[in-house]
């Protein structure tokens, strides 16, 4: 690998895609809500989004991103998340389970191009 395309150090990004069956789709999406507030809260979040496929061939069909200021303040967020999901009784897994969704979960970093 060249030096120019070694992973910048600054900001750490969140990407979570999932397989959303169309029943679970509003449901999905209360979720993702209630999960988004508690992570735009959270110091060192930069920005997210949520995207929904609506063309190609790819198989997930919702995608979402969140931008944190870098590495060091993710441990933070997720525990965060972790509280409120616990203290609204929610399950993620089991709910995913459920509900027939699939995910593939990452943290990404920048490459300096």
């Amino acid at each position: 690998m060249t030096e120019s395309l070694l992973p910048d150090q600054g900001a750490l990004y969140r990407v979570d895609k999932f397989v959303v069956p169309p029943a679970a789709r509003a449901a999905f999406l209360e979720r993702v809500t209630a999960t988004h507030a508690v992570l735009r809260a959270q110091p060192g979040f930069v920005r997210d989004l949520v995207l929904e496929q609506n063309g190609g061939p790819g198989e997930f069909n919702v995608v979402t991103l969140v931008e944190w200021e870098n590495a060091g303040v993710v441990a933070a967020a997720s525990g965060a998340v972790a509280r409120a999901h616990a203290a609204a009784g929610f399950d993620r897994q089991a709910f995913l389970a459920a509900n027939g969704i699939r995910a593939d979960i990452a943290n990404y970093g920048a490459l300096a191009l």
